[in-house]
């Protein structure tokens, strides 16, 4: 069952700066969620260390995956860290403001310090910068449950138990606004994952959704094809040409050989002519 909850004041009038605010280098939203996603995993890696036992779900590797989706107009983040129970979920995303919530709208009212998002234990909020909606999957790393927090940051957000194939930790959907689509162009993504990547003792992979309207084998038969198609024609013409050429080269021979015949004919005559002359 769904379930709405209004955000904290604080948080909201923050979305609300985020949202309605122009920055310009909107790129640390990346960097914000993928330190997030290393600080999870951190977290999980320090609890396996320490107290294997308290961990119900494991995974092979700690990583993080960024995947994009062309058609959807998404980006995902996911880890394998520690996770969020419903409670944290609720608590940590909308419910009770960080410390540094206050402190960090302040700053802003100074001047444009939206790249110190993440020292104000905010960064969560960055993704807003980019996207519309945002969708959270987690799975903690001790529960059974996985729990869908959703939000178009209009002063309330959602929680929902859900199906999911998260083995445990976070997925982060980002729908993006329309004017942020040029951050699923794959050279300016790996770019960005590059810059950010250095501090990040994770791998992160980089994967891309591929269209499923037309296949690119299919698309590749068929411009293929065509240019069968229009080499065969241009065979076919030359050849023609190639035909009428010999023919007409046929032709020339016969009107030349038919030529030298009517000189000779009259030189035979010419000769007969004297001939006959020479006898008189």
């Amino acid at each position: 069952m769904q379930e709405v909850y209004e955000f904290q004041a604080e948080i909201n009038q923050l979305l609300s700066i985020i949202i309605n605010t122009f920055y310009s280098n909107k790129d640390i939203f990346l960097r914000e969620l993928i330190s997030n996603a290393a600080d999870a995993i951190d977290k999980i890696r320090h609890i396996e260390l320490c107290s294997k036992d308290t961990v119900k779900n494991h995974v092979d590797e700690y990583q993080i995956t960024i995947r994009v989706s062309m058609d959807g107009q998404t980006i995902t983040i996911e880890d394998t860290g520690l996770g969020m129970s419903k409670d944290d979920l609720i608590n940590h995303l909308g419910v009770i403001a960080k410390s540094g919530t206050k402190s960090f709208m302040e700053a802003l009212e100074d001047s444009d310090k939206m790249s110190l998002i993440g020292q104000f234990g905010v960064g969560f909020y960055a993704a807003y910068l980019v996207a519309d909606n945002v969708q959270v999957f987690s799975k903690r790393y001790d529960e059974d449950n996985c729990y869908k927090w959703e939000s178009r940051a209009g002063g309330t957000f959602t929680v929902t138990e859900c199906e999911s194939d998260i083995v445990r930790g976070t997925k982060m959907v980002l729908f993006l606004k329309p004017e942020n689509s040029n951050y699923i162009d794959h050279t300016k993504l790996c770019q960005l994952v590059k810059k950010y990547n250095d501090f990040i003792e994770y791998p992160i992979m980089v994967e891309y959704e591929v269209e499923e309207d037309v296949p690119e084998e299919e698309e590749e038969e068929d411009i293929e094809e065509i240019e069968e198609n229009e080499n065969n024609e241009e065979n076919d013409k030359k050849e023609k040409n190639n035909e009428e050429n010999d023919k007409k080269e046929k032709n020339n021979e016969e009107n030349d050989k038919k030529e030298k015949n009517n000189e000779e004919n009259d030189k035979k005559e010419k000769n007969n002519e004297e001939n006959d002359k020479k006898e008189k």
